[in-house]
């Protein structure tokens, strides 16, 4: 599904170079679990914000479903990020007076799915997330969890390929974020391929297999219980 090639990510400002990634490579096969993890400033932002098609590397190449991210135009991305890429992020990105139905469905609304499949759809994904009886419930009425489970509702509304999640339990507490790890092993489990950004080594331990980031480059990846040093 995913193949990333000597990728690189170098940000210039005047004379200033600054690496952020450096020749990164390695493979992503569908239905997998993976946890991408590193300490701050170690390339796993960069890395994320490329496997999201919201930014290009300065080198490398990186397929998607067979096709080159690299090469694509502005408009092919934007397509990708719609129909095959699912975003989790650590801050929710709800609209703050718009219920939770509505916040899922507002991806099929860019999308121009038809306003019953919207619906259907969003109810559907709402009540997979434990969330049946908070369909009209504004964002600012719930909880933090509650929050990031409309957030993965509405990262499923598309069907996509992958869910990209950048540190999904950073802003909440510890019992809500194993509800929602839960989830998304319950997701994987289904067929769901799953990437996740994070920085803390307990939630990275609910993923199948763990890449570590160190310095802009893989510093190891493997199994929970088999890292292999590179």
């Amino acid at each position: 599904m995913i193949k990333v090639s000597k990728l690189s990510k170098i940000y210039r400002s005047g004379e200033m170079e600054t690496v952020a990634l450096s020749d990164v490579s390695f493979e992503i096969k569908k239905g997998e679990f993976v946890a991408i993890m590193g300490p701050s400033g170690s390339g796993k932002s960069t890395l994320m914000h490329i496997l999201g098609a919201l930014d290009k590397p300065t080198a490398g190449k990186y397929l998607l479903d067979s096709a080159n991210v690299v090469e694509m135009s502005d408009d092919e991305l934007a397509e990708v990020r719609n129909k095959k890429i699912g975003f989790i992020f650590q801050s929710y990105n709800l609209l703050p007076r718009t219920s939770a139905l509505k916040n899922v469905m507002l991806p099929m609304v860019y999308a121009g799915v038809g306003k019953e499949e919207r619906r259907i759809r969003a109810e559907k994904y709402l009540e997979m997330v434990g969330l049946k009886d908070r369909f009209y419930h504004t964002s600012n009425q719930l909880s933090g969890g509650q929050q990031q489970r409309v957030a993965i509702a509405r990262g499923l509304a598309m069907n996509p390929s992958i869910l990209l999640a950048d540190e999904p339990t950073g802003n909440i507490a510890s019992v809500q974020a194993a509800e929602i790890m839960d989830i998304f092993q319950k997701l994987n489990g289904e067929g769901h391929t799953i990437i996740m950004i994070t920085h803390e080594a307990d939630i990275a331990g609910y993923a199948k297999r763990i890449i570590h980031i160190k310095d802009g480059r893989i510093a190891a990846d493997g199994t929970n219980n088999r890292q292999r040093k590179i």
